[in-house]
């Protein structure tokens, strides 16, 4: 398994990002089963069991510390666990595409066009199809006009909008957004959403975190919420929002969850 590249983009076995089979939706593409995280003496993510399926856009919601960003780590396989992590390998052995993107994405100190032929190169994508690429994933998020500019004097929702473009670029099977809209203001957060329906829309699977509970009923299937470490729901949306809760998740969505 190849470690993933830290470039706000973080393909996940590089190597394959041309090969791989088509996934039908409904398939578990990844599966924990009672896997746990520890860092150092801290016990920071308790036994967990659960499918990540083709085609599902699944909403991480919990409060700060509460084991988003540690679940969506080890679910692209950036943490070590006990318990069990497996990944669905196609007909050619290779597990299927990831990138995750962050908060506030890093970017080089290069011009827009030239991160993301960057990104395109550490993936092994060959040399002759980088450009066009490059080009095409610039016009998918309204880059265009800025392909020449610094990377990083872009306003934050372009930048978010230009780490889309390098994970579109590598044609992922496999998104993970750790709370992607958290610093944008309004405009920009509908942008971004706007992007990542319509990645899922074309058969991206798509994973996220976010505080944000309107965002969740917008973009989720599927909604994980999590506190202290402990997976206390998993639902799909409809029935996470309409139902009753557990009494932490229910206090979570009344906005009355207390502080630790």
């Amino acid at each position: 398994m190849n470690a993933p590249l830290h470039l706000g983009l973080l393909p996940h076995a590089a190597a394959a990002a041309l090969g791989g089979t088509e996934l039908e939706r409904d398939e578990a593409l990844i599966e924990l089963r009672d896997a746990a995280v520890r860092l150092g003496e801290r016990q920071v993510l308790q036994p967990v069991s659960l499918r990540v399926r083709a085609g599902e856009r699944i909403v991480l919601l919990g409060a700060n510390g509460s084991g988003k960003t540690t679940l969506l780590r080890l679910l692209h396989g950036q943490l070590r666990c006990s318990g069990e992590r497996s990944v669905r390998r196609g007909a050619d052995a290779r597990e299927p595409r990831q990138a995750m993107l962050f908060q506030r994405p890093f970017l080089l100190r290069l011009s827009v066009r030239r991160n993301l032929l960057l990104a395109l190169w550490l993936a092994g994508v060959p040399r002759g199809e980088r450009a066009a690429r490059a080009e095409d994933a610039l016009r998918r998020v309204g880059l265009e006009a800025h392909a020449g500019r610094p990377a990083r004097v872009l306003s934050g929702g372009q930048q978010q909008r230009l780490a889309l473009a390098r994970a579109w670029a590598v044609h992922p099977e496999l998104l993970f957004l750790d709370e992607p809209t958290a610093s944008l203001d309004p405009a920009a957060k509908r942008e971004v959403e706007a992007l990542v329906l319509e990645f899922a829309a074309e058969g991206m699977t798509v994973v996220m975190s976010t505080h944000n509970l309107g965002q969740a009923k917008r973009m989720a299937t599927r909604v994980i919420y999590l506190e202290d470490g402990r997976l206390v729901v998993d639902r799909p949306v409809e029935s996470f929002f309409n139902d009753p809760l557990p009494p932490e998740a229910a206090l979570f969505l009344k906005g009355e969850l207390p502080w630790h």
